[in-house]
C-alpha cells in the first residue's frame, strides 16, 4: 500500500488568493493512498521543505506530491528536499496549482475543485512511479565559442582562464565583431579600439585557446559533455603560417575599388585585404569574387611580391572535427536591410546613411580618419538629421520589437557630432527615450542639453531632396503634431538591430531553439537566461536579442560560468526522464519491429538500430537502441512508435493513464 504526502502551498497570494488551500489539504488527505495532507504559506521556503523531509521521514513516505506552482520553478528545489530525506527524487511529482489553476481562474469553489483534481491526479501517477537514477554521462573539457565578437571573446577567456581548452570559430577574417568597428562607447565615451584590441590581442595569444578565423561550424553532432564539432576552415589563399603580415601584397594589388565591409561601404579596400589595422590575426585574405587571377585567370601579382611565398591561390578549404563538451553561441546581430528605408530616401541619396556608417566617419581609423564629412561631395556637414527607430518599433516593417542601443547611440552620435563640428547644428527626432542601463539616463541628459542638439519628439514622414539639400519633414508630437521641415546636409538612421543572415541554419545545425525574428531562444527569461533548451549549449550576446555592450559582456561571462561549473566534473549527472525501449526475456528481448521509424523522426539523433545476435553470432532481432546522453526526453518517438514499444521514464503510459482516470472521477 502506498504512503503519499501531499503538501499544498499558498504561494503568499499566488495561489492562496484564489484557491482555498487548507480545503485542497483537508480534501486531499481523503484519497486512498494518502498518509499525510498538510498546507503551508510558502511550501518551497526552508521551514517549508523541512515539514516535507520530516514527513518523510516519520510516516515512511514513498511518494511525495507537492501542489504549488510551475514544476518549472522548483521542482528541482521539492526533487532535493526529497534526496535529503532518502526518498528517491523521482518519486515527487508537482501539481501545477498556480499556473494551471489560481492564474487563470476566479475565486471560488470551482477553482479550489479544480486544484483538488490536479493533486490527485497527480496522486495517482506517483503511485505508479519507478524509482530513477541519474545518468552519468563523461565530459570532454574543451569549449567551443562560435562567434568572435565582444561576446564571444569574453566567453573565451573567461573559459581559457579557468584552466580549459577552447576553439574559437570567427566566420570574418577578423576577430572583433561590431565593437571593432565602432568610434567611442556609451555611456563613458571611451576609445571602442582601446577597450577591445588589448582583449583581441590576449585571445590570440593564449595558450588555452585555439583561433579559427574565416571558418564556420558546418555540424554538430553528439550531446552534453561530448560534441563532435564540424569545422569548415575556408580557404583564404594566404597561408598564415608564412605570411608576416608585412602588407606588400595589399599595397601591389591592381584591384583598389572593393566597398570595405568593416567600414560599412563607406570606404574602399583592395581584393587581397586586412579588414583594419587592429584586425587579429593582422594577415590578410583573397577576396575571390573581386580577385583578378580568379576572375580571368591571370594577374597574380600578390604572388610576385610575397617575399615568403605565402600566397596559395589553389588552396582547398579544409575541414576539421573537434571534441568539445560544451558549446557557447556568440554569434552576434546584424543591421536592418536598408532597402526598407524607402521613405528616408536611403540608397537614391548618398547623405543618408546608417548609424552604423556614421561611426566610421567618427572613427580615426575610418575612411575620413574620424572628420564628420558628406558622402556625396566630401564637405562637413553643418545640419544633421537623426532619426531613431528606423525599422525598430515598427511593426509594418516586422519588427515591434525595441532594439535597445539605438536612443543610446543616437544620442552619442549628436554629441560626437557636436564635439566635431563645433559649429554644426543637430536634430534627434525620437518616438520615446528609453536609457534604461546603469547612468545612460544622464548621459541622454547631457545629450539632449548639450549645445547645438535639438530633440524632437515625433516621426519623420518622408526624406527628400531639394536644391542640393535633403529635406525632412516630420511632426512635433509636444506642439500639438505641427509639422516640421528641416533642410539637412545629412541624414543618420538609427537602424533596427536584427538577427545575423544564417542564423536560421545555424540554429538547426545545432538543434537550438529560435524566435519568429531569428534571434536564439533561451531555455528560460528568468531563471536560464544562457541556457538553451539543448543542454551544453549556451548563449552570450546580441544573437539572443539585441544587447549593449555591457550586458552582452555580463552574459558572456554568465554563460562562460555555466561551461567551467559543467567541467568542474568529470561525470555529468543527467536527468533520467529519456525515451527507452522495452526489454523482455529471449526469445522475444523486444516487442519492437525494427521498423525504424522513430530513427528518422527523432530530432537529436538520439537512436539507433542495434543487432541482437545469439553465441554464435548470429543476428536474431533488429531492435531499436536509445541513447541516454542524447536524448532530451522530447518523447517524440513514444507517440511514432507503431508498436509501442517505447516508454518516456516518468511519463509511462501506465503513469498517465492512472493520471487521467483520477480526472475522471465522479
Amino acid at each position: 500500500m502506498s504512503k503519499i504526502g501531499v503538501f499544498v502551498c499558498h504561494c503568499g497570494e499566488n495561489i492562496g488568493g484564489t484557491v482555498d488551500c487548507e480545503k485542497v489539504a483537508q480534501e486531499a488527505a481523503k484519497i486512498p493512498g494518502v498518509e499525510v495532507s498538510t498546507d503551508y504559506k510558502y511550501m518551497c521556503s526552508d521551514p517549508g521543505q523541512t515539514i516535507i523531509k520530516n514527513a518523510i521521514k516519520e510516516k515512511g513516505l514513498d511518494g511525495v506530491v507537492v501542489a504549488a506552482c510551475s514544476p518549472r520553478m522548483h521542482e528541482s528545489t521539492f526533487r532535493a528536499a526529497c534526496a535529503e530525506a532518502c526518498l528517491n527524487p523521482y518519486m515527487c511529482e508537482i501539481a501545477n496549482i498556480r499556473e494551471h489553476c489560481s492564474w487563470v481562474h476566479e475565486k471560488g469553489e470551482a477553482t479550489t475543485q479544480k486544484a483538488l483534481d490536479l493533486v490527485r491526479m497527480q496522486v495517482e501517477k506517483v503511485k505508479k512511479d519507478l524509482p530513477l537514477s541519474t545518468i552519468k554521462v563523461p565530459v570532454t573539457k574543451k569549449a567551443l565559442v562560435i562567434g568572435g565578437g565582444i561576446a564571444g571573446i569574453q566567453a573565451a577567456l573567461d573559459i581559457a582562464n579557468a584552466g580549459h581548452k577552447v576553439i574559437l570559430v570567427e566566420k570574418e577574417p577578423s576577430i572583433g565583431g561590431h565593437m571593432a568597428q565602432l568610434s567611442e562607447t556609451f555611456p563613458t565615451l571611451d576609445c571602442s579600439q582601446c577597450i577591445l584590441t588589448p582583449r583581441m590581442v590576449e585571445v590570440a595569444q593564449h595558450p588555452n585557446i585555439t583561433l579559427y578565423t574565416y571558418a564556420e561550424v558546418e555540424g554538430l553532432e553528439g550531446f552534453i559533455g561530448n560534441f563532435t564539432a564540424r569545422i569548415r576552415l575556408k580557404a583564404r589563399s594566404v597561408d598564415l603560417e608564412k605570411c608576416t603580415g608585412c602588407g606588400m601584397c595589399t599595397t601591389k594589388c591592381p584591384t583598389k575599388k572593393v566597398p570595405s565591409e568593416f567600414n560599412a561601404l563607406m570606404g574602399l579596400r583592395t581584393a587581397i585585404y586586412v579588414p583594419s589595422p587592429q584586425s587579429v590575426p593582422n594577415k590578410p585574405t583573397i577576396d575571390k569574387e573581386h580577385c583578378v587571377y580568379y576572375k580571368t585567370g591571370k594577374c597574380k601579382l600578390c604572388e610576385k611580391v610575397c617575399p615568403t611565398g605565402a600566397i596559395t591561390f589553389d588552396a582547398p578549404d579544409e575541414i576539421i572535427t573537434e571534441e568539445v563538451g560544451a558549446v557557447v553561441v556568440c554569434t552576434g546581430f546584424d543591421v536592418a536591410p536598408t532597402s526598407e528605408f524607402s521613405e528616408y530616401g536611403y540608397g537614391r541619396y548618398k547623405d543618408v546613411i546608417t548609424g552604423l556608417q556614421f561611426e566610421r566617419l567618427a572613427s580615426a581609423s575610418g575612411p575620413t580618419m574620424g572628420e564628420i564629412r558628406r558622402p556625396s561631395d566630401g564637405t562637413v556637414p553643418k545640419k544633421i538629421v537623426f532619426i531613431a527607430c528606423a525599422g525598430s518599433r515598427d511593426a509594418a516593417k516586422g519588427r515591434p520589437y525595441c532594439s535597445k542601443i539605438c536612443c543610446m547611440y543616437t544620442a552619442k552620435h549628436a554629441m560626437l557630432y557636436q564635439h566635431k563640428v563645433h559649429d554644426g547644428e543637430s536634430y534627434v527626432f525620437y518616438m520615446d527615450i528609453r536609457a534604461g542601463g546603469k547612468n545612460y539616463d544622464e548621459f541622454v541628459r547631457r545629450a539632449i542639453e548639450e549645445d547645438g542638439v535639438n530633440y524632437i519628439r515625433g516621426r519623420v514622414a518622408r526624406v527628400y531632396e531639394r536644391d542640393g539639400k535633403l529635406i525632412v519633414k516630420g511632426v512635433d508630437t509636444l506642439l500639438g503634431g505641427e509639422q516640421v521641415e528641416i533642410e539637412a546636409d545629412m541624414v543618420v538612421l538609427a537602424t533596427a538591430g536584427v538577427a545575423n543572415k544564417g542564423a536560421e541554419d545555424l540554429a538547426q545545425k545545432l538543434h537550438i531553439s529560435y524566435d519568429k525574428y531569428n534571434f536564439f531562444a533561451e531555455a528560460h527569461p528568468k531563471l536560464k537566461p544562457v541556457e538553451t533548451n539543448t543542454a551544453g549549449i549556451f548563449l552570450a550576446g546580441a544573437c539572443q536579442s539585441p544587447k549593449d555592450i555591457p550586458d552582452t559582456v555580463a552574459a558572456a561571462s554568465g554563460a562562460a560560468v555555466k561551461v567551467a561549473a559543467l567541467f568542474s566534473k568529470d561525470q555529468l549527472l543527467r536527468e533520467p526522464v529519456v525515451a527507452v525501449v522495452n526489454r523482455m526475456p529471449p526469445p522475444v528481448f523486444s516487442t519492437c519491429v525494427g521498423c525504424s521509424l522513430c530513427v528518422d523522426i527523432c530530432p537529436y539523433s538520439a537512436i539507433t538500430m542495434e543487432n541482437i545476435k545469439d553465441r554464435a553470432g548470429n543476428v536474431i532481432k533488429t531492435v531499436a537502441s536509445i541513447n541516454p546522453g542524447l536524448c532530451q526526453g522530447c518523447g517524440t518517438c513514444v507517440a511514432f512508435c507503431r508498436s509501442k514499444s517505447i516508454d518516456l521514464q516518468g511519463f509511462s503510459n501506465e503513469e498517465m493513464y492512472s493520471s487521467v482516470m483520477a480526472a475522471l472521477h465522479e
